[in-house]
């Protein structure tokens, strides 16, 4: 049998070189369309993104738009409320200008009439004075020679008597018994409370029943209130 031959080595790199550029064009050809895929999908990103920062810079620009709209709107208003006040606050002191006016004509008016009378008065008092002048020093001549008659008749009967006259007791002034103050210790704000609670009377403190002993237990922690009944029997 014959020997097959073997193949010689320039034949073997040969056909190494040939799959190796067929794997290099395969490689190629695979990144070539990995690269275009890319490309694509960062095309097909981007427009939207674009997309929507320009959606975005139109809704800020709408906005911003709106609101120097709507602020120079208030601003008007506000200009318009200061105006209105500023004029009503100048036809406020017009008006108080003229009522001041006014007031100081009459007030100088009445002052004028006032004088007027007053001095017509004085004039009057002034021409009558000597004439009361002279009535009032007869009257207390008239009473110093009755009281020089009553101390030389007084000094008489003393000398003749034996016993001294016991003086006269002056009448006592009568107490208003509604006055609740005259009783110590009972104040203005006390004796309003007591006569709105039916104590009208400084009897009713003094000697009370027991409905006034009732409504006078309302006012039992009020400073010297047991006090109270033994200062107004004084005065009564």
């Amino acid at each position: 049998m014959a020997k097959k031959e073997k193949p010689s080595v320039d034949k073997i790199v040969e056909k190494v070189n040939k799959e190796f550029e067929k794997t290099s064009s395969q490689i190629e050809s695979l990144i070539s369309d990995a690269l275009k895929q890319f490309d694509s999908l960062q095309s097909q990103i981007q427009e939207p993104i674009r997309k929507l920062v320009g959606d975005i810079d139109h809704l800020r620009e709408r906005e911003m738009k709106r609101f120097n709209e709507e602020l120079e709107r208030r601003l008007g208003e506000f200009q318009e409320i200061q105006n209105s006040v500023l004029e009503r606050i100048g036809v406020a002191s017009k008006k108080a200008k003229k009522e001041a006016g006014k007031a100081a004509d009459s007030a100088g008016s009445k002052a004028k009439s006032t004088t007027k009378s007053t001095a017509k008065k004085a004039q009057k008092k002034a021409a009558s004075a000597p004439k009361k002048a002279a009535a009032k020093a007869d009257k207390a001549a008239a009473k110093t020679q009755k009281a020089t008659a009553k101390a030389a008749s007084d000094a008489a009967a003393a000398s003749t008597t034996t016993k001294p006259a016991a003086a006269k007791k002056a009448p006592a002034k009568p107490v208003n018994k509604s006055d609740l103050t005259l009783v110590k210790g009972v104040g203005p704000a006390t004796a309003k409370k007591m006569q709105e609670a039916g104590i009208t009377s400084i009897d009713q403190i003094a000697n009370p029943t027991e409905a006034d002993q009732e409504k006078l237990k309302a006012f039992s922690s009020m400073k010297g209130f047991d006090t109270w009944p033994a200062e107004a029997k004084k005065l009564t």
